[in-house]
């Protein structure tokens, strides 16, 4: 936890709050801060700043704080990600929250199980721990924006087409011959299939609405290795 995530209900006044969950275990026992000691830390949805701790007691650990600066630039990138098993799911949302991309839309695919439509996971309240992780871990502020596409014929004929205006589109996929772009700074969609690709008819759909396919290289990455690899590629964020 690189940044203590806060929210409104934190406050109890302008410019304090009180902490009593995992972020006072964590502020206690992991950073072993003590009255006087500074943290960094952010308002969910504003500016990043630092919290120097006034007080600790049984009601909780409290923090004067001065929020002075933006969070970071978000990544200029849409991620068209057929929707993954729920497990892999977790961990695909905390890292892409991480690298910085701030809209994921889900998408129907003929290899995605039914099964998964299901999962209380894609409830808000569900996904908002690993959104939290990844602002905690990346010091940010912004949450994502997450689009759940059921149907995929419908949401590529009749959505996407204005999703991608303005934007460079790319789809991963083993059989391409190009390899991905390097040093991006234009917004960008890049769609990614679920657990076996996207299907040949999936990807011509797709390619018929500019995406220009690209691949990795020889190796066959799981969906949840290949969305890093790919970004940090594409838009230089080694």
């Amino acid at each position: 936890m690189n940044l203590i995530l806060l929210f409104k209900e934190d406050f109890i006044s302008v410019s304090h709050v009180r902490i009593t969950d995992r972020r006072r275990w964590h502020i206690q026992n992991i950073l072993t801060k003590q009255v006087g000691d500074k943290v960094t830390v952010g308002l969910l949805g504003g500016d990043v700043g630092q919290g120097t701790v006034t007080a600790i007691n049984e009601q909780g650990i409290e923090l004067a704080i001065e929020l002075t600066s933006p969070p970071p630039p978000p990544l200029p990138l849409t991620l068209l990600l057929g929707l993954p098993r729920p497990k892999m799911l977790k961990r695909i949302l905390f890292s892409a929250t991480t690298l910085g991309i701030k809209k994921i839309i889900l998408i129907n695919s003929y290899r995605v199980e039914k099964s998964y439509w299901q999962s209380p996971w894609l409830k808000p309240e569900k996904m908002a721990p690993f959104f939290h992780a990844g602002l905690e871990q990346a010091r940010d502020t912004l949450l994502p924006e997450v689009i759940l596409a059921r149907r995929f014929k419908p949401f590529v004929e009749d959505q996407l087409p204005s999703l991608c205006a303005g934007n460079q589109c790319y789809i991963a996929h083993p059989a391409a011959i190009s390899t991905p772009p390097t040093n991006l700074t234009t917004p960008s969609i890049v769609a990614v299939g679920p657990e076996g690709g996207f299907i040949e008819y999936e990807v011509d759909m797709l390619a018929e609405r500019g995406f220009e396919p690209i691949r990795l290289g020889e190796r066959i990455l799981r969906v949840e290795t290949a969305i890093p690899t790919l970004v940090g590629r594409m838009f230089n964020l080694t």
